[in-house]
Order: C-alpha cells, then structure tokens, then sequence
C-alpha cells in the first residue's frame, strides 16, 4: 500500500511569498499562518506517521472568506486542503507541499434553532458535541457520536460521513442532516436540501455528505434534533470468547430489539481502558458488549430482559446492569476514552472496515490471524451493532519497518472487509490511507463514474488532492 503524495507545483512554490501577501490582503479578517512553526501545526492530522508543511494555513470566520479564498486560489491553481479538527485517522486532512490548509475552526456559531421542526443550523466548525450542548436545555440532542465527539467538528463528521455508538438506532451522518451550505471550487455559493426532509430535485445531499472535501467546502449546515428519551441504560455482557460474543451481537438484532448502542471490547481492550477509567469492567472477560437500550422505566427493565434472556444462550461470564446514571456515564466514560487509553500502552493504527453480522465471528478471527501473521498484537474496539470494525493493529511508531507492515497488515483487514461482503470505510473515510485500496471494492467503471462527478465540481482537481482516488487512475492535473 503505497502513501506517497503527487509532486507539487514548483511553480506555485516559487511564488509562495507573492501568494501568501495576497492571500492576507483578499481577506484581512481572516487568520493567515505563514511562519514555518506555526505551519507546522497543521503538517498532519490523526494519522501521525505522515507529515507534509502546508504553503500556509488561513482560518476564515464567514462562508463569504471561504468564496473569496476558493476562488483566489482556483484562478491562481492552488491546491486546498480543507480542514475541521485534524482528527482524521485516515490522512484525509494532510496537507500537500504546495497546498493550502482552509482551517474552518473558527466558525463556531448557532445560526438558529427550531425545536418546532426539530433543526438546528450551524457553522461547519462547530464540534459535534457542541450541537447537543446548544440544544439539550430544551431537551433535544444530535445523535452522530465519535468518540472524538468532544473535538471532531461537524464539517469533518459531514465530510466522512461519521458515525458513532449510538448510531445504531438513530442513523450516521448522513441521517442526521437536511441540508448544507457549499463553497465550491470556484467561489459560487450554493445552498442544498434545508430545514424539510426529502428537498426536491436530485439527492445532492447524499453525494456531499462522505465526499471528503472532494467536491466542495461545506460551512453550514442543517442538522436533526431528536427528542431526549425519557431514560437510558446499559448492560454490561463479559463472554469467555469474542466468538460467543459476536454471535450473541447477531442473535440481539435478529430478535427484532434495536438497542441505541451495542459496543464490543475485546480483552486487551477491556484492561487497558479498566486500568485508564475504573468503569468496572470484568478483566477475567475475553469480550464484553455494551448494551444500552432507551425508553421509560418500564421499557428499559423490558428490554433489558429479553437482551439478558438472548445473551444466556452464549453463556455470559458477566452480566451486570447499570443502576443509575452516575453509573452508566462510569461504563461510557471508559468505551469513550478507549483510544487513549490504548494510547498510553502502544502506538496503534486504527483501522476502520464494515462486515455483514452474519460474518462477525468469522471477521474477528480472520483479523487475529492476520495479526499473527504481521507478528502484532491487536484490540477490537468498535460498533458492533452496525458491523464497523475498528481493529487497533499495535507497533512502534519510531521503526520503520514496524510501520511498514503495520500498513500492509491494515490492508490485508480491509480486503478482508470486501471479501465478507462489507467495505472499506464505515466512518473514517478513505482518506490518504486506503486510495489505492479503491480498486478492491470497486471496478473500473465504478471509479470513472466517480472521478467524472469529482471533475464537475473541481474541473481541475484542486480540491483536497492525494486522497481517495488511486494516484495511478487519476486525470493529468
């Protein structure tokens, strides 16, 4: 698997002094970073083994900066790269030698809320956890949860599509938001969907959300707000394999439940986040599920019943229902805090595939044999109920051959992903990380369909360059 970058323009280059005055000129208002440390701030985003120095970074406050510098730099042939937070674990917010980062974490606001409708709209820099924070005074809450939700901005989770643990009920990104506000390449400002469900004409919405920043800069958006549940609570589920505890997952949905969430930690993941949170997770446990399900008090005991009642057939080495709210924020605060968690024991590079259910159990040890095979150690941290795996492959950051295999490990998971029936992506995205990886999944023909919708909207592929498409099948720039 192959991470190297397309060559820059040393034309651009040349003139990057000349490019940087005007840039501060066009939009005064903007913040303009041009010093090399302070450009080295933005040379990366989550996946830390690639680093590039952008030409500049510039942070506009408003969608008509974001017009003013989109068409500036489309008439002067620079190539941007458009940024929320950075903590994309795919490489999809790495910059480009001559590139430069539009950082839209300075727009932050509310622009309004309906709770009549349901909506709210707000700028593409807000977090994710910011849109339930402006809301849950009347009690209302946006469903899409990262477990970077406390960072990750709405643009990032719009642009990949996020999704989170409790998506499994309430949908990923892309059902969660009615509308957007794009900057295209060339400046034009257009509006898509709005504050009604199923807007008139072609999906456009659908196209745009998981785009990557292919095919313009979203800075607004419309988003859903659901009505808080009366309660919720989960149930912690230990097995003696992660065999039994995926096909305890399957026999949960097959029975027609829908919990809000159902997590999966496998047993180097359940030490390691007991040890960083004390959330009381059985450490004796080859797997656990987290199993929460929403309602009023006499649904919640109800559900949690038949989940209980499914579960015994696996043969559970623990079941222990949450008892109040203190609690059940303990067993989230440690689901949540998992990939830091894991942090401090190794580097690790987190992969993110999709599978049928029907294939978790197969998945989960296809993966721990590939593991083997590499010579690395893994943990399984994902949403299980959706089938997104996120496999942590464990290794050395500082050797490079380490690196070098801990990549073609990851791309033997994602074939192995495609193979079951599934895909290469569930929330991270493409990114840098798994272009080349395109042409597992889809066909030639699929990937010039998709280039040919890339070239309308960024004739001259300007947008985000060096992600998604294999470098290989692009058009000449």
């Amino acid at each position: 698997m192959s991470l190297t970058l397309p060559e820059p323009d040393r034309a651009v280059l040349a003139r990057q002094d000349d490019l940087v005055r005007q840039l501060g000129r066009l939009v005064p208002q903007a913040v303009l970073i041009a010093d090399e440390e302070g450009r080295r701030t933005f040379e990366t985003d989550a996946l830390t083994a690639y680093r590039c120095l952008p030409l500049a970074v510039i942070l506009p406050s408003s969608t008509e900066e974001v017009s003013s510098i989109l068409r500036f730099c489309h008439e002067n042939h620079i190539k941007v790269v458009p940024r929320g937070a950075g903590t994309s674990l795919a490489g999809g917010a790495l910059p480009l030698e001559d590139s430069i980062v539009l950082c839209l974490s300075r727009m932050t606001k509310v622009l309004a809320i309906d709770t009549l409708s349901r909506t709210a709209c707000v700028e593409a820099g807000i977090t994710n956890l910011g849109i339930t924070q402006a809301v849950a005074a009347q009690g209302f809450f946006y469903a899409p949860d990262p477990s970077s939700q406390i960072a990750c901005t709405l643009g990032g989770n719009i642009a990949t599509n996020s999704g989170g643990a409790h998506c499994l009920k309430y949908g990923v990104t892309v059902n969660n938001v009615q509308g957007v506000r794009l900057v295209l390449m060339n400046g034009d400002i257009i509006d898509i969907g709005g504050d009604h469900l199923d807007a008139s004409g072609y999906d456009f919405l659908a196209l745009i959300v998981g785009s990557e920043g292919q095919l313009g800069v979203v800075t607004e958006a419309t988003v859903q707000l659901i009505k808080a549940p009366e309660g919720a609570r989960p149930v912690l589920l230990g097995f003696a394999s992660t065999e039994a505890a995926a096909a305890c997952v399957g026999a949960i949905i097959a029975a027609g439940i829908v919990p809000v969430a159902i997590e999966f930690l496998d047993r180097p993941a359940i030490n390691v986040c007991e040890h960083f949170v004390a959330a009381g997770y059985p450490p004796d446990a080859e797997a656990l599920l987290i199993v929460e399900v929403e309602g009023s008090d006499d649904e919640i005991e109800y559900l949690l019943e038949k989940v209980e009642e499914i579960a015994r057939d696996y043969k559970p080495t623990t079941v222990r229902r949450s008892q109040n709210a203190a609690e059940s924020a303990l067993i989230w605060k440690g689901r949540k805090a998992a990939f830091g968690a894991i942090g401090q024991l190794s580097d690790y590079y987190c992969m993110d595939g999709v599978i049928p259910l029907s294939k978790l159990p197969k998945a989960l040890e296809e993966i721990g044999n590939i593991c083997k095979r590499y010579r690395f150690d893994v943990a399984n941290i994902f949403h299980a109920g959706d089938g997104n795996l996120h496999p942590l492959i464990l290794y050395d950051a500082n050797d490079g051959m380490q690196l070098q295999r801990a990549e073609q490990c990851g791309a033997e998971i994602l074939k192995l992903c495609v193979e079951l029936g599934g895909c290469l992506t569930g929330e991270h995205g493409v990114g840098l990380e798994k272009r080349e990886l395109m042409y597992v999944q889809y066909s030639d023909a699929d990937l010039e369909q998709q280039m040919r919708i890339k070239t309308v909207f960024d004739p001259e592929w300007l947008l985000n360059p060096g992600k998604v498409f294999p470098l290989e099948g692009r058009p000449p720039q």
